[in-house]
């Protein structure tokens, strides 16, 4: 089954450490855009044309590149099936639920969209209200990933975000009586000031609100990101301490006594970053680690389906045009080889809990994957960070921290 990702770049503040591709809120160019993202999931095609494909050999088990690529989750018909849509962003519920409805009207108009299909939008707190979140309930979403960050506001007031911690207990109630019952937090740790007996009090507070899903990221400061400039500032003058990272032994505990807590709690780690209570699993998300394909729409979406990648021009104005145009927002189409769809489900596949199942890769790739990396990963099992057992190999929750240097050696 596909899964279909639908960005909304727009945003009410810009938050200072994040890098995703968005803009502040237009109500003018918001109607606009989402005519646009109508038309584009209406009309464009599943799979653009792969100019100059090289020749790839057949992988067992991944569509092969041969002129036009074959897509995944594709019934006898022809109708391409999916069985989730994320509305990512941005603040995807800045959109009026009508809007929302609209959209997810016309990937059923375009895909065989399963009966239980999971429909998640991302939310801040700030956007919603009883009426909106029931409104967005009504228009088929039937998940919700709050963008919460931190239970602190000091910590939130840092960040640029703009709803307190008391707001964001209290939209867990309101999404509750809306008739949601698969609520999902973002949370952050290695905040600026932050300690771990902060951290902790976040990871209590979220415990106490029992979500059903919870995303665990530690802070990564892009390149003149304004939060890494703030902090610049407040060393300056003489703020220094109140700004400062905590050292880097201090985030691992953060993020091992975290998962620890929560491991407690019920839920149980799926991901390096993400954990979940049975039957709670990001179904969207998942398709992402395992290799599956997915189309997205949207300025700056990406798309993997079958063996052909691309992405979506980023600015949303060009965005807008290119499709009011008629002309094609799809960049740089390209064919997966062989050993990039090697390297990926490695790459991938060990971000899971799970691991890699060595038979299956075998028999999808021709390959064994211990052998073919045994000198790199035998002393990672020496050292702690990767675990082997049953025919299965990953990474432990202590290589999840250094989980970026592990998985360099497979791409």
């Amino acid at each position: 089954m596909l899964g279909l990702y639908l960005h909304v770049p727009f945003c009410q503040a810009i938050c200072g450490y994040c890098n995703f591709n968005r803009g502040l809120f237009d109500e003018a160019l918001k109607a606009r855009y989402v005519e646009a993202l109508t038309r584009e999931i209406r009309e464009a095609p599943l799979v653009p044309d792969v100019p100059d494909v090289p020749d790839v050999p057949d992988v067992p088990g991944v569509p092969a590149v041969a002129g036009a690529p074959v897509a995944a989750g594709t019934r006898q018909d022809d109708t391409p099936a999916a069985d989730t849509i994320f509305f990512g962003g941005g603040t995807p519920s800045l959109l009026d639920p009508d809007e929302i409805a609209g959209l997810i009207a016309a990937c059923r108009a375009r895909f065989s969209l399963t009966p239980d299909a999971e429909i998640t939008l991302e939310t801040n707190p700030e956007t919603v209200t009883p009426e909106r979140l029931a409104a967005f309930r009504a228009a088929g979403v039937n998940r919700i990933s709050f963008g919460v960050q931190s239970f602190d506001d000091e910590e939130l007031r840092r960040l640029d975000r703009i709803h307190s911690a008391a707001r964001a207990a209290e939209v867990v109630s309101l999404a509750r009586d809306a008739g949601f019952d698969n609520l999902s937090f973002d949370l952050m740790c290695w905040l600026p000031g932050q300690t771990r007996a902060s951290w902790r009090r976040t990871v209590e507070r979220a415990v106490a609100l029992a979500p059903d899903h919870l995303s665990l990221y530690l802070l990564e400061l892009y390149p003149n990101a304004p939060l890494q400039e703030a902090m610049a500032r407040a060393t300056a003058a003489g703020r220094g301490p109140d700004w400062a990272q905590a050292a880097d032994d201090d985030a691992a505990d953060m993020y091992l006594e975290a998962f620890e807590r929560l491991d407690q709690a019920g839920y149980a780690q799926y991901e390096i970053s993400n954990t979940a209570r049975p039957g709670y699993r990001s179904r969207h998300n998942v398709k992402y680690w395992q290799g599956d394909s997915w189309r997205g729409f949207g300025c700056g979406a990406h798309s993997t389906m079958g063996a052909v990648r691309w992405h979506n021009v980023a600015g949303t104005a060009d965005y807008v045009d290119r499709l009011a145009a008629g002309a094609s927002v799809a960049v740089a189409p390209r064919a997966l080889s062989r050993q990039d769809q090697l390297g990926e489900a490695l790459f991938t596949g060990m971000r899971l809990t799970e691991g890699i199942d060595e038979g299956n890769f075998s028999r999808r790739f021709g390959v064994h994957p211990w052998a073919l990396h045994a000198s790199t990963l035998e002393p990672l099992v020496g050292d702690g960070l990767v675990w082997r057992r049953d025919g299965r190999f990953g990474l432990t929750r202590r290589g999840m921290l250094v989980a970026n240097e592990v998985l360099v050696a497979f791409v």
